[in-house]
């Protein structure tokens, strides 16, 4: 499991419900999403700035997500699910997730994501802070 994970600053480990299975006894594809979003908001909460997560008046708004699945997970199992920033841009970055599962030992799950910064106030994309570009880069290279 280490492999699959390095070089991801952010790790959460997140039980297989029963009741995430569907008809076909595997876990519905939309819960992999969910997985991911529990990763890129304990990410959110790692860079510490508040005034961001708060949308006062700028906060992130997904502008896309995509998911490649590699193996079906079932219940019972647990997953780690890894997040990083691959891509820093004017107004959006990138994030990386890997789902891997420890009852299969290998990697369920690979996805993208685009984090847009949006204007709340004025509704519409924004330059994103300074101060969220330097946190980016601390926690990717320090991995806090």
């Amino acid at each position: 499991m280490k492999k699959e994970l390095a070089g991801y600053p952010v790790v959460v480990e997140i039980p297989v419900a029963w009741g995430e299975m569907d008809a076909f006894g595997h876990l519905n594809h939309a819960v992999y999403f969910r997985y991911m979003e529990t990763a890129r908001i304990l990410y959110f909460e790692r860079l510490g700035i508040p005034e961001f997560l708060g949308r006062d008046p700028l906060g992130p708004i997904l502008g896309a997500i995509s998911c490649r699945y590699r193996a079906p997970l079932t219940y019972p199992d647990r997953v780690s699910v890894g997040v990083k920033v691959t891509r820093v841009e004017e107004d959006r970055f990138v994030m990386a997730y890997v789902i891997f599962s420890h009852g299969l030992g290998k990697l369920a799950a690979e996805g993208e994501g685009t984090m847009v910064c949006f204007d709340y106030r004025q509704n519409r994309k924004a330059h994103l802070p300074a101060k969220l570009k330097t946190r980016i880069a601390d926690l990717e290279a320090k991995g806090f």
